[in-house]
């Protein structure tokens, strides 16, 4: 996988067709979340394939209180399908830039 392909294939385009009845998502908690989405990749980008750890993790550490931000802001949205998606994404563009773990790198400062 690459980032332009992990840019194409965001978690947030099935949330809105699974989401029938409309009660978490809307357009424009999607597109604030393709937005920070968006955010993430291009810095990693930036970062080059040979970025640091520190550099990487701070991305991450971005993203993950933005998407905090945005959960709170549209009233938990973020539950236990979207985290798992998001919490896959994250860790995959983190892999695709160099990290190297085998550990969930949105726990320590994830609130969704």
């Amino acid at each position: 996988m690459t980032f332009e392909e992990l840019k194409k294939n965001k978690p947030t385009s099935d949330w809105l067709e699974n989401d029938e009845d409309g009660d978490f998502f809307n357009e424009e908690n999607i597109s604030a979340t393709n937005k920070v989405l968006d955010a993430y990749i291009s810095t990693l980008q930036k970062l080059g394939s040979g970025a640091e750890e520190d550099d990487i993790l701070e991305a991450v550490e971005k993203v993950v209180t933005q998407l905090n931000e945005l959960n709170e802001g549209y009233d938990h949205y973020i539950e236990t399908s979207e985290r798992e998606d998001l919490c896959e994404f994250i860790q995959t563009a983190a892999e695709l830039a160099g990290l190297e773990t085998d550990e969930d790198v949105t726990e320590e400062w994830r609130e969704w």
